[in-house]
């Protein structure tokens, strides 16, 4: 007997680049489950993203692995945050119907496939689902744009911060950058969390912007979403607000060290320039990675002016419908 799904519960308590990446898997299961409940157990902050989704209908607020209360017994569990026994313990926990999953040797009786190391992060999850019979496509990133209006339109958007040191390119270098790009014409401005506003003005100092340039905890997570999708350019590291670059079809530099870009990196046919030197490390250190040091203010400069001398429209090429699918 087919089970009938009512209530479908994700798992995915990571950060914001995590969420992003997930978007195609939580598309795939709303069109394989239009009339189900999705809710996405994941951390109180992404929720004002949720709904540009157009897949999602709640957020159960949920502070990494712990146990998860949903207000109904899903009949379907999905497992997007990881192989581990824990997060298949917490689903299983749920008591839910049925559990998609990666399988992990500590749980032998839960069925799923093997762990693949090297796939990219969004083709993961749709290749999870796929084989679990729901069809995915990976390319399906896009997310619908915040209805407001950005405090800065056309910008040029510096982002230097990143949760970890080892994937924070020097702010000295992001300032060179700005200053040999300030006769595009195009403002710019540096955005980031309140705790990364001495790295902000580092950069604003040495790439001689305004001091209104600095965004720096003054954005909330859709007045950041409104103004990468709204912008002329990104350039930052392996870090969330690349990822929103990627859903809103803005161009992008994004520099990578030490994870590589074939795990992280935005959609190859889209406008956007990977700088990477092919050395991997640790992403969790506490020094900016070899390899990511490597990479020299000029050829960033290099790569942001071939995106700004293509004409927006086609750069950007944004997404056909402004709207995400039900």
């Amino acid at each position: 007997m087919a089970l009938t799904v009512r209530h479908v519960l994700i798992l995915r308590a990571l950060g914001l680049g995590d969420f992003l990446t997930g978007v195609p898997a939580y598309r795939a299961l709303r069109s394989a489950y239009r009339d189900a409940m999705l809710t996405l157990a994941a951390p109180a902050y992404l929720e004002p993203l949720v709904s540009l989704t157009g897949a999602i209908d709640r957020l159960l607020p949920t502070l990494g692995l712990s146990e998860l209360s949903p207000a109904h017994r899903p009949d379907l569990a999905v497992n997007l945050h990881g192989r581990g026994p824990d997060s298949i313990d917490i689903l299983l926990g749920t008591d839910a119907a049925k559990l998609i999953t990666h399988r992990h040797p500590l749980r032998p009786k839960v069925a799923g496939p093997d762990w693949q190391e090297d796939l990219h992060e969004v083709r993961r999850w749709c290749r999870m689902l796929e084989l679990a019979g729901v069809s995915a496509d990976p390319d399906d990133l896009r997310l619908s744009p915040p209805a407001l209006a950005p405090l800065v339109s056309g910008a040029i958007v510096i982002h230097p911060g990143a949760a970890f040191p080892a994937r924070r390119w020097p702010a000295e270098r992001f300032g060179a950058v700005a200053r040999q790009l300030g006769e595009s014409g195009h403002p710019i401005v540096v955005t980031g969390t309140r705790a990364e506003k001495p790295i902000a003005e580092a950069v604003i100092s040495s790439g001689d912007l305004p001091a209104s340039s600095n965004l720096c905890g003054e954005l909330d997570l859709v007045q950041l979403a409104a103004s990468i999708s709204s912008a002329r350019l990104l350039i930052s590291g392996d870090t969330g607000v690349a990822h929103l670059a990627s859903a809103y079809g803005t161009p992008s530099v994004v520099l990578f060290g030490p994870t590589p870009p074939s795990r992280w990196g935005p959609p190859p046919d889209g406008p956007h320039t990977v700088l990477w030197r092919g050395s991997t490390g640790d992403p969790h250190a506490d020094q900016p990675d070899a390899g990511l040091l490597r990479i020299a203010a000029a050829e960033v400069v290099i790569a942001a002016r071939a995106l700004l001398h293509v004409p927006a429209e086609s750069a950007q090429r944004r997404m056909t419908s402004s709207t995400a699918p039900a």
